[in-house]
């Protein structure tokens, strides 16, 4: 089926209305008609070209919320009518041992991303700027019923990549942890964190989003333009989560974990990253990255949000304005994440 959608023709061009071919329903796939797509960083990285050569055209969108309008003949997890989401993947090998363990995101054979990718059946995966998406049902979550749909959009990748290490490395009472960045993806952690019961820090370049972070949960907000930050906190904290797409001082946040201390990049700067190992060495402290999370861990995530009344605070805009949204998240003008309405796409 032939289905409107906005597609970057070539890299660093407008984004424009076009029309995509999207597979028949198969024994195990699921048809959603699209309400809501977040805009994500990811997105305007992917379309600029920033990482590397892509498939263009290419329709962005991995924060799909939707009904389901068709079920293959195999499904039996999801029914028309249902809520639904899909994230960053619609496909992986399942049966490498990443996938058996529930990390289909790290699967060994390379997880198919929603857009930009090759499906198992060799068609170029695009995204969720469009009316309609056809998707294996084992990449398919269940959006619980409390939360706003447009706001539950960005769950799909800002929430999971805040949750994923969120969850891993223990945010939880008695655990002090501290987010650096207060955009889509901080402001998703500072609400995570706090719910799970940590001492939560904001670190901001500045204070002009204070009241909003304390407002979402934070019981801390420092400015790390101010020098006198990093040795006011020098050693507090037992977690850093870094959420921003830019370079930073990594032996400046580093200096602020504790002992056993872990900072985890969330962000994807198009540029490297560089320490001096002496940072690490000297506190037996740790530097990780993570991406998403499985399937499983997604819905995990769904559910607890649910469970707390959490959410993305979302500025939901016609389809005809990502050119101009996508300028706004680059100059950072927006609190905290644009979500496209998909019903302006008819």
């Amino acid at each position: 089926m032939r289905v409107p959608a906005y597609a970057a023709p070539a890299a660093g061009e407008p984004l424009a209305p076009t029309t995509i071919e999207r597979r028949d329903v198969g024994p195990s796939d699921v048809l959603i008609e699209i309400e809501y797509a977040g805009i994500c960083h990811s997105d305007i990285h992917t379309v600029n070209g920033d990482w590397g050569p892509q498939p263009f055209p290419v329709v962005p969108g991995h924060e799909i919320v939707g009904v389901v309008t068709a079920v293959g003949a195999d499904v039996g997890t999801h029914r028309v009518g249902d809520r639904v989401g899909v994230g960053c993947m619609v496909n992986s090998c399942g049966e490498c041992a990443n996938c058996r363990n529930g990390d289909e995101q790290y699967c060994l054979d390379g997880m198919v991303p929603t857009y930009a990718g090759t499906d198992r059946d060799g068609t170029t995966t695009q995204g969720g700027y469009s009316t309609h998406v056809v998707v294996d049902a084992g990449y398919v979550l269940r959006v619980p019923d409390g939360i706003d749909p447009a706001a539950a959009a960005p769950l799909l990748c800002a929430g999971i990549t805040t949750w994923s290490p969120l969850r891993r490395w223990g945010a939880g009472p008695g655990r002090r942890v501290a987010v650096v960045g207060l955009g889509g993806l901080g402001h998703m952690a500072v609400q995570l964190a706090h719910a799970m019961g940590a001492e939560v820090t904001v670190l901001s370049q500045s204070l002009k989003k204070q009241e909003d972070g304390l407002r979402l949960g934070a019981d801390a907000y420092f400015a790390t333009g101010d020098p006198g930050t990093f040795s006011a906190l020098a050693g507090r904290f037992d977690l850093i989560v870094n959420t921003v797409s830019a370079t930073i001082d990594v032996d400046a946040y580093l200096s602020l974990l504790a002992v056993d201390g872990t900072l985890v990049n969330v962000g994807a700067p198009a540029e490297p990253l560089s320490l001096n190992a002496m940072s690490l060495i000297g506190g037996r402290r740790s530097y990780a990255g993570s991406m998403i999370g499985g399937i499983a861990e997604t819905q995990e995530m769904l559910d607890f949000c649910a469970a707390h009344g959490i959410g993305a605070e979302v500025e939901v805009i016609p389809a005809d304005r990502v050119n101009e949204a996508y300028e706004r998240v680059l100059a950072s003008d927006v609190r905290y994440r644009f979500v496209i309405d998909a019903s302006t796409l008819l």
